[in-house]
């Protein structure tokens, strides 16, 4: 039986350690692809085109919208961010795992499009240690950082709507941990529908 992908979400308040944890579980497990999002915000010191973000003028990206080239796309702290369909669909043919490190608002916007899609939201232990990681980047603003802070707030209403919480205490704990999730989620009925109609046929005709 193929092995099709998964599109895997992982969403999570801004300083809890997504991209961190996305990366590492990249480096020490095969499978994966990570999808690249298109952003209108500055790159961050040591930031590149086409690595971390494709960074885009306001306009190439509302050309986009247009075009319906992206899964999702959603506005947070005045800027825009998306997901780019083309790179997406290929990987998931050729039975990647591919996984979109996204907001909230786009999370639920790419499950109505893709019902078998897996969500994640990778939590801190304590909204305490969510502000000290917040200073620690020392990239951002005290305003900036209070932004986030109350953003992360809102978003912590729409949390029951994932498949799954992971909290990022320990780094490699959590990075097994969203490996062992994801495993599991292959076996799961919605996901191997074709399998299931399969045997059910020839069941029928074993009768």
């Amino acid at each position: 039986m193929k092995r099709k992908g998964i599109l895997i979400i992982v969403s999570g308040f801004s300083g809890a350690g997504k991209g961190t944890l996305v990366k590492k579980l990249l480096e020490e497990y095969d499978g994966y692809a990570l999808s690249i999002s298109a952003t209108t915000r500055k790159p961050r010191p040591g930031e590149e085109d086409g690595r971390e973000y494709f960074f885009l003028e306001k306009e190439q990206f509302e050309r986009r919208i247009a075009e319906d080239g992206l899964i999702e796309y959603a506005c947070y702290c005045e800027n825009y961010y998306g997901t780019p369909r083309e790179y997406v669909e290929r990987q998931l043919a050729e039975g990647k795992d591919v996984i979109l490190e996204i907001e909230i608002q786009g999370a639920l916007k790419v499950k109505k499009q893709y019902e078998d899609a897996l969500l994640l939201f990778v939590m801190p232990p304590s909204a305490g240690e969510l502000k000290r990681r917040l200073v620690g980047r020392g990239t951002e603003t005290g305003e900036v950082i209070a932004k986030r802070m109350c953003r992360a707030a809102e978003e912590a209403e729409g949390i029951e709507a994932y498949d799954y919480i992971v909290v990022n205490d320990d780094l490699q704990t959590c990075v097994r941990q969203l490996h062992e999730i994801i495993t599991a989620a292959h076996h799961t009925p919605l996901r191997n529908k074709e399998f299931i109609e399969n045997i059910r046929t020839e069941l029928e005709g074993e009768k």
